[in-house]
């Protein structure tokens, strides 16, 4: 069991859609210690599917990186880790606790919470098949009757991982209540594993705080990450810095993804403008923006003060 490098205590979590290739680099610039690939699909790296495989792709900067496998089958799981550590990451990372029903109903996912032993068995596997370590991403449980992370985090240990995330809710909850950073820090207090805590992490100084009283090796940050790379290092950005920042998201984008970029970024440029009169006509512009030239000149008029007038 290797020990996983993290470059820090607050890490980006994996989440469809928005930890693509251009926005870690830009979480890694503002401190994020670690970051992870959106969730891949096992099955769709063992058959070669073209699109699956372009979720694995990442630059150096992006060091340290894991990439993110979900599936049900632990030798097509062990194929695809084999397969995904010729690409070099730093980590492997398995899913046990997405809870869209198009991955957990399969069982996948979240869906391996109700099978510890079969959860097990796939995380041997996994870490059996590569040199890589080998991280598993939890929740606490399929539901309020079945908080069985006590359970399961034994036999993810006995399995040769050297890394677990818990997200402190149950699949059920999905993302409604609050996290329960109690039953985390009780993992963290019983596991031989790092444990990095995950759920709620909505500012700097939350991260600080659960860091504190936690026991976490680190601590994950999600949904507020989006929109606000700066929470990984605490600082406020003026408008020049944030129109400078956008602008440098949407060259990423642009280099990567090619003018079909500026679809795929609408969901980053509606989460990075808000707290000022006409941030809601401003997002409404940029959402509609059909090229990043369109964007830029967008932002452009942000950061000349345009948006900061009476609304119309």
């Amino acid at each position: 069991m290797q020990t996983p490098d993290i470059a820090g205590k607050l890490v980006l979590a994996p989440m469809a859609g928005f930890t693509d290739s251009p926005y870690r680099r830009i979480a890694r610039r503002h401190g994020a210690a670690l970051v992870y690939t959106e969730l891949v699909s096992a099955e769709g790296i063992v058959r070669e599917n073209r699109k699956t495989q372009d979720l694995t792709r990442f630059t150096a900067e992006e060091r340290p990186i894991a990439i993110q496998l979900f599936g049900k089958d632990p030798s097509v799981m062990a194929e695809a880790a084999r397969r995904v550590e010729a690409l070099g990451p730093d980590l492997i990372d398995i899913n046990m606790g997405c809870c869209a029903p198009r991955v957990c109903s399969g069982g996948s996912g979240a869906g391996l919470l109700l099978d510890p032993a079969h959860a097990g068995a796939i995380a041997a596997a996994v870490a059996g098949a590569v040199r890589l370590p080998v991280s598993v991403k939890i929740r606490i449980g399929w539901d309020d009757s079945s908080r069985n992370y006590r359970e399961l985090i034994p036999r993810i240990e006995d399995a040769g991982i050297s890394l677990v995330a818990v997200h402190g809710r149950t699949r059920a909850q999905k993302y409604a209540g609050k996290a329960d950073w109690e039953a985390i820090a009780e993992i963290a207090s019983l596991s031989r594993l790092p444990v990095i805590g995950n759920g709620d992490i909505l500012s700097y100084s939350d991260a600080l705080e659960r860091l504190g009283s936690s026991g976490c090796t680190a601590v994950m940050v999600g949904r507020a990450a989006i929109g606000n790379p700066w929470i990984f290092n605490g600082t406020r950005p003026s408008d020049s810095g944030l129109a400078g920042e956008v602008r440098t998201h949407l060259g990423l984008m642009s280099e990567f993804y090619g003018e079909r970029g500026i679809v795929l970024m609408r969901k980053h440029l509606a989460r990075y403008f808000h707290g000022f009169r006409n941030a809601a006509r401003l997002r409404g512009e940029l959402v509609r923006a059909m090229s990043f030239k369109e964007a830029i000149i967008l932002v452009d008029r942000f950061e000349n003060g345009e948006f900061d007038g009476p609304e119309e």
